[in-house]
């Protein structure tokens, strides 16, 4: 009966896990495309791929890989760029069993994505560690087999076609960003600052000393510290500080 049960719990969470892996294998696709045409070999793409599962991380790994950045510039970069992990890993802890043993824990950490998290967050029944397996399986299969694919096609499609397919990951990004900056002033403002910064450090003499990854390590911090401080956002209970329409800033408990 018991072992029913995680096997159907095992299968829901490969159900949910279905889209997202098509998803990735797309995306993971101009990954493994854009790493071979930079110079790394398919094992080195597919193996990046296979231990990190960040898009955005390895994107910007795969920049200061080429131009032969520091040990300590990779890690900073990847703990700035991969830090909301951290939070989506606490927010998630809150729905998971008291017996989730540790070394659990630490395999499916592994596997949390923002739409890993999204699928999880959604679940309104505890977080099983079947569930979770299942969840992640498919997407980790989809992001390494669409790299590998990426990088044995950019061996043998025409450099037009590999240079069409390799901004497919960055069109990934710009599908995720553009949405929510029509309706969301505070991420309007992050994604500008740093457009600004990027372009101010990449072409301004004065800053030909800043590499890449600093750069964007530079660029994410100050454009998410301008948003939180111009737009903050609300406290979960309703109160706190809201700032109003006309630049006012409010207090929600006096205004129920």
């Amino acid at each position: 009966m018991i072992s029913n049960k995680k096997s159907g719990e095992f299968i829901s969470g490969v159900n949910s896990g279905i889209p997202i892996a098509l998803g990735y294998l797309s995306v993971s696709f101009g990954f493994g495309i854009s790493a071979v045409s930079r110079g790394l070999s398919p094992f080195a793409a597919v193996l990046i791929s296979l231990t990190n599962l960040t898009s955005a991380g390895q994107v910007a790994g795969l920049e200061i890989i080429v131009t032969a950045g520091t040990l300590i510039e990779m890690a900073l970069a990847q703990l700035t760029i991969n830090a909301r992990y951290f939070m989506m890993s606490l927010s998630l802890s809150q729905k998971i069993p008291s017996n989730y043993r540790v070394i659990h824990r630490l395999l499916t950490s592994f596997g949390i994505t923002d739409e890993v998290f999204g699928v999880a967050a959604s679940r309104k029944e505890p977080l099983t560690t079947p569930f979770m397996y299942g969840l992640i399986l498919l997407p980790f299969i989809g992001w390494s087999m669409g790299t590998l694919m990426g990088a044995v096609a950019g061996n043998i499609l025409p450099d037009s076609i590999k240079a069409a397919l390799g901004i497919a990951i960055y069109g990934m990004f710009v599908a995720i960003v553009v949405p929510p900056a029509k309706t969301d002033k505070g991420c309007l403002t992050a994604v500008l600052v740093a457009i600004a910064l990027s372009c101010i450090i990449a072409y301004v003499p004065l800053f030909d000393f800043i590499t890449s990854g600093f750069s964007i390590i530079i660029c994410a911090l100050c454009a998410s510290a301008v948003a939180a401080y111009f737009f903050p956002i609300k406290d979960s209970d309703g109160e706190g500080q809201e700032t109003s329409a006309e630049g006012e800033v409010t207090d929600n408990a006096d205004n129920s």
